[in-house]
């Protein structure tokens, strides 16, 4: 078990977090239980993911967390585009949550690479 909170990718999903927060409150009001809701969801579900595989047993169930990490962020990426087409952003705005996403979906895949490269350590009995 490692401590999720000194992973770079964790930090920066973690500020993604309060960045999108504060963007999507400049969604029109009809998109409280929508768009906003959705892309608030996937946005914590990233970080929220990072946290809970670093304290699953051994790499195997790491990777799958954060499998489930990169899912998130795709399924974000997409709402950002359709933000974008609807005009709910400025374009601006959209462009840097964007460039942040596209760097923590990099930092995502170089940890799962690095994970499937290393000796795989054995996975921790239940207590």
């Amino acid at each position: 078990m490692q401590d999720f909170r000194k992973l770079n990718v964790w930090q920066a999903s973690r500020q993604l977090v309060k960045e999108l927060y504060r963007l999507t409150l400049t969604l029109p009001r009809e998109e409280d239980f929508g768009l906003r809701t959705q892309m608030r969801r996937a946005c914590v579900s990233i970080c929220s993911n990072i946290a809970e595989g670093c304290g699953r047993r051994g790499d195997r169930e790491f990777r799958r967390y954060l499998d489930v990490a990169m899912g998130s962020a795709c399924e974000l990426e997409c709402e950002l585009v359709l933000c974008a087409d609807l005009q709910f952003m400025e374009e601006a705005q959209q462009r840097d949550v964007f460039e942040r996403l596209v760097e923590i979906k990099r930092m995502l895949s170089g940890l799962i690479r690095q994970l499937r490269l290393q000796k795989p350590r054995p996975e921790k009995a239940e207590s």
